[in-house]
């Protein structure tokens, strides 16, 4: 609140507001009358001064008309009182009463044409009251010449006459109540078939007509009792909602839909849904993971029920992770499914209602009609849009909130176990099953699957990293062991015959990538998962062990039966054991001379090393391919891969025997070769173990030639078909390196790329030239 001005100032504007000091009754001021709101003419219309005032004039004077401000002003003076003292209180009173003057005045100018209306319906008013009055004086005085010329028995038959109207009133109330006492078994009836509208319909308008016969003791009881009712079926209708989270069945939804539109409940219903389905995703993601708990501890559920969620997916042992896993994302999957019938049922919804109506949909904004109709029929069109618009903006946002509570309940299923040690098809089916509920989840919400691709990249890195480290062991196990002769292909031959590159097939991949529809296919596409699943099945039933094996139609089988057949025999065979690392048995020399004939005529040179590294490309690239926060980090070893062979090929074939050195090599190769021996090769000295890889996991020691490849014997020709089978190997292996170039770049990063560019210019694309050094190195033997 604004402070008063001093006495003196308000003095010295009394002085001024009275014609200055000409008078001589007033004390002649300074300076200080400046600080006076209404000293000048310019500041007296100063809402700001004026609402100061305003605000200093004490709140007794607002009380009650009756208030007599004469004696509560007698009574504020002081008992010592002085003529200056009631000079004061007289200008401060002036001033106050100027104020509500000028308040008052702009107040009756601003509402000036509204007190002219007023006025003017006063005067139709009193107008009215005069001729309503004549009416009353000419009505009377008609009844007083009929009450003089009328029969006494002709009033009493008026009167009889009423009395039975008024009985004939009461009657028939007594049968409506009648009715209504006896409508609680038929609720009951109706709510067993789960007809909700009809009950709800038929409370409604029980409710209704008690409420119309108020008056009546026994309607007190029984609207009690009608409110009990409508208590139960919202209860009711409670529990079925919860029933289509895990179950969807359009009929009984819009069964329910139109019981809550009918209660005019459509937003509460909303919101106990999203509740619902909340509950059904922590509820029966704990039921599926105490299950598998139960069978890997071999305790009973009592002992496991109280375990927090979390500690309860560490208690998986590896055995039991992978089936709960797939049991795990089945059941989510219901429930996801669940949710999008309720996106599509709603959306059809309001499509309908936008157009026109359904018979079905004009029911139900029949029945909003008469829910409104007492409260405000006039809004009743703007309310109906807002509650659709409510519903839809609930809907948007519950889709994502559900899809984050699916992955919030997976992620501490998938961190509760160590996959360090898993095998690697087993590690595969994780991944491809996680890959497949995150595309699930993504084509629902359409929102990325970021707590869940945190949670695959740290179980992923930390297998990657042994997995990777146990292959690098193993090629260099194998290299040790390989006789470098040509394995037996046909002209036709293609990596992507091989089993491990059949998700990149052309023929196969195009078709299959129209049937299960990308990640961010909506519903209503027809290609998505939700599309083919909608009705029955699960996308995570185990019908085959292969993803794509899972969606080919017969015709799509047939095809891939007839390239199989351009593979050889050997090829279909896996080389190396990943489990014992057992080397395969050498050929005879008979089938060697057989197959080097039949490859120098009719297909590429490769050996069993470059197929090796081939397969093991494929399934790096099928962890690129679901893996892709580590793609990157995948594609960097598959290049290490290619690095270790590319330095053994220079090491066996294109060194001198006596000191080591190289022969026509450029200047780019040589730089190669030198960041691989830097970067990856741990030369071996006398003192080194001969261990497969470092311990950490990235550098591998310098593999030896077999004893077996005579590479410095003239009646071997000097090791003229090994160092030649060994040089067109590697070009072969850099040609399929560049032909999954489309496929590495479309895996990576944008951001990452520049890597893959590089290797390819500094590598892969000068392999070719190890011919030159390794004919070298033979001419320098012979």
């Amino acid at each position: 609140m604004l402070k008063w001005p001093s006495n003196q100032n308000l003095r010295a504007f009394s002085s001024l507001a009275s014609g200055g000091a000409s008078g001589g009754e007033e004390p002649q001021i300074g300076a200080e009358a400046i600080a006076i709101p209404e000293i000048q003419e310019d500041r007296r219309e100063n809402p700001m001064v004026i609402e100061e005032i305003l605000e200093s004039i004490d709140r007794e004077y607002y009380n009650e008309p009756s208030f007599d401000s004469t004696d509560y002003t007698l009574h504020t003076i002081p008992d010592e009182v002085s003529v200056a003292s009631i000079d004061e209180m007289r200008i401060k009173l002036r001033l106050q009463h100027q104020a509500v003057s000028k308040k008052l005045a702009d107040l009756v100018l601003a509402n000036h044409e509204a007190f002219v209306e007023e006025l003017r319906r006063v005067t139709e008013i009193e107008n009215v009251l005069q001729a309503a009055k004549g009416i009353c004086i000419t009505g009377r005085r008609h009844l007083a010449s009929a009450k003089q010329g009328v029969a006494v028995g002709g009033i009493s038959i008026l009167a009889k006459h009423r009395k039975r109207q008024k009985v004939l009133a009461v009657l028939q109330s007594l049968k409506t109540i009648k009715t209504l006492q006896k409508t609680d078994v038929k609720l009951r009836e109706i709510l067993e078939e789960e007809n909700y509208p009809a009950a709800v319909q038929l409370c409604l308008e029980c409710q209704q007509a008690a409420s119309t016969f108020k008056e009546y003791t026994c309607v007190s009881e029984l609207s009690t009792k009608l409110q009990d009712t409508q208590d139960q079926i919202e209860e009711r209708l409670d529990k079925a909602l919860e029933k289509t989270c895990c179950g969807f069945d359009m009929h009984h939804y819009e069964s329910v839909q139109t019981a809550y539109r009918l209660l005019g409940k459509t937003q509460t219903a909303m919101d106990q849904l999203h509740m619902h389905f909340t509950t059904a995703i922590h509820s029966t993601s704990r039921r599926v993971v105490l299950q598998y708990a139960e069978k890997s501890v071999r305790h009973t559920a009592d002992g496991l029920q109280r375990t927090p969620y979390v500690d309860l997916c560490k208690k998986l042992d590896s055995e039991h992770f992978l089936p709960g896993l797939v049991d795990l994302c089945k059941s989510l999957w219901e429930i996801m499914r669940s949710y999008y019938h309720v996106l599509c049922w709603h959306e059809q919804f309001d499509k309908t209602a936008e157009d026109g109506g359904s018979a079905s949909t004009e029911k139900l904004d029949e029945a909003d009609d008469n829910w409104a109709e007492t409260d405000a029929p006039l809004s009743l069109p703007k309310e109906t849009s807002f509650n659709r618009q409510y519903i839809k903006k609930k809907l948007e946002h519950g889709v994502k909130r559900v899809w984050l509570d699916v992955q919030q309940r997976v992620k501490p299923y998938l961190l509760g176990t160590n996959l360090s040690q898993f095998h690697i098809d087993n590690f595969l089916h994780v991944l491809h099953t996680l890959d497949r509920l995150m595309s699930i989840g993504e084509e629902l919400s359409g929102s990325e699957s970021k707590d869940l691709q945190d949670s695959i990249r740290m179980q992923s890195s930390n297998y990657f990293q042994n997995y990777h480290r146990a292959r690098l062991g193993e090629l260099r196990m194998f290299l040790e062991n390989e006789g470098w002769e040509a394995c037996p292909v046909r002209a036709t031959f293609s990596i992507f015959q091989l089993h491990e590159f059949r998700f990149l097939r052309p023929a196969v991949d195009n078709r299959v990538s129209q049937l299960i529809g990308s990640a961010t296919a909506t519903g209503g596409s027809g290609t998505g998962w939700f599309a083919r699943f909608s009705l029955h099945g699960n996308p995570f039933d185990e019908t085959s062990a292969e993803d794509e094996e899972e969606i080919m139609t017969e015709e799509m089988e047939k095809e891939v039966d007839k390239d199989e057949d351009d593979v050889a025999d050997e090829l279909k065979q896996e080389y190396v054991d990943e489990e014992t690392g057992e080397a395969p048995r050498r050929a005879s020399a008979h089938k060697v001379r057989a197959i080097r004939q039949a490859s120098e005529v009719s297909g590429p040179i490769l050996t069993n090393s470059t197929l090796m590294i081939v397969r093991y490309f494929g399934k790096y690239m099928q962890m690129m391919n679901l893996l892709k926060p580590i793609a990157f980090d995948v594609m960097q070893s598959m290049s290490q891969l290619f690095d270790f062979y590319l330095y053994t090929i220079n090491a066996f074939f294109a060194r001198d025997k006596d000191d080591g050195s190289h022969f026509g090599l450029s200047s780019k190769m040589t730089a190669t070769l030198d960041r691989i021996a830097a970067n990856l090769i741990i030369p071996l000295t006398e003192s080194s173990a001969l261990s497969p890889t470092s311990p950490d996991g990235v550098r591998v020691y310098e593999p030896q030639v077999s004893s077996m490849v005579q590479l410095h014997s003239p009646l071997n020709l000097f090791g003229l078909t090994e160092r030649q089978v060994g040089a067109e190997s590697l070009v072969y292996l850099a040609s399929q390196f560049e032909t999954l170039r489309p496929h590495l770049e479309s895996l990576i990063p944008q951001s990452k790329r520049a890597f893959l560019s590089q290797f390819y210019s500094q590598t892969v694309s000068i392999a070719h030239e190890i011919r030159k050094p390794v004919i070298a190195a033979l001419l320098i033997e012979l």
